[in-house]
């Protein structure tokens, strides 16, 4: 297939493009800099720059590739501005999706988010609604996911894959990501609020799955969803900072902080991922 990758040089992107390529797709990766192109080029994809947010020129570059998917993995969370990722989401994905259409891309594979779905007990599967009643700061993600999934549905195939929260290599959670520094400075609460986790590159590898599945939504998280209290210590014992851990007290977490279920990502996707829990995840990222 002919693949077009926007968010290339993104932290999933980097992952994705050289499994692409070894399963003998013809790939070519958008980034907004130009200093990525080389990488992305090194990968054995072509390197293209262009701003998501330049219509024309969207519409100019599919109409010159005619890909066959395209894999919509924008995002703006190096510095956490989740404004700037909700804008990412709204009009980044408006702009993606109308030059799909004029152009004649009838499939997407999408980013999105698991922690998006409202409070509920239990892990959330995906017939969950998404929390659009939140309130202020969480409604700009939810209301930039909602945006993101409503408009990639409006092409005939779409998956769309709801991430659990990222770690490994380039991620928040790597060593000198934002999440190992607030943690490291006693700033992440313990808490009974559920995460679920996802490696990177089990999120690269449910995209490249992702080509030869139907359209849907499907959760792409570990088998372990879990409360802070259970994971932050194994997190910290793996970054150094075990002694901030055991000053902080725990909170109650929030209503919506119930994890994912990744049942039909495994029962009907077939996907499987290679680390199944953070317990070992972690440690073992953070050697790499």
């Amino acid at each position: 297939m002919r693949i077009f990758v926007a968010g290339a040089s993104g932290v999933i992107g980097r992952k994705l493009l050289p499994l692409l390529i070894e399963a003998g797709h013809e790939v070519v990766g958008m980034t907004h800099r130009q200093e990525r192109m080389v990488e992305i080029a090194q990968h054995g994809a072509h390197a293209v720059v262009a701003d998501v947010y330049d219509r024309n020129k969207l519409r100019t570059m599919l109409t010159h590739y005619q890909p066959d998917v395209i894999m919509h993995q924008l995002t703006a969370l190096s510095e956490w501005n989740l404004e700037d990722n909700a804008r990412i989401r709204i009009e980044g994905t408006r702009n993606l999706v109308d030059a799909a259409k004029e152009t004649g891309v009838t499939r997407i594979i999408a980013q999105s988010i698991s922690w998006a779905y409202e409070p509920g007990v239990g892990p959330a599967t995906e017939q969950a609604r998404l929390d659009e009643q939140a309130s202020e700061p969480r409604k700009v993600t939810i209301d930039g996911v909602a945006a993101l999934e409503r408009v990639s549905a409006e092409l005939p195939d779409c998956v769309i894959l709801r991430y659990g929260m990222l770690y490994g290599p380039g991620t928040w959670y790597d060593h000198g990501g934002l999440m190992a520094e607030r943690v490291k400075q006693g700033k992440v609460p313990l808490s009974n609020g559920v995460t679920s986790f996802v490696h990177v590159t089990d999120a690269a590898r449910a995209a490249v799955a992702a080509l030869e599945w139907p359209t849907g939504v499907v959760n792409i998280v570990d088998d372990e969803p879990a409360a802070s209290v259970a994971w932050l210590p194994v997190y910290a014992a793996a970054i150094g900072a075990d002694e901030s851990i055991s000053k902080l007290d725990v909170h109650s977490g929030q209503p919506w902080e119930r994890g994912a279920s990744n049942m039909k990502a495994r029962e009907q996707r077939g996907w499987t991922p290679l680390y199944p829990t953070w317990r070992t995840g972690f440690a073992h990222s953070l050697q790499c």
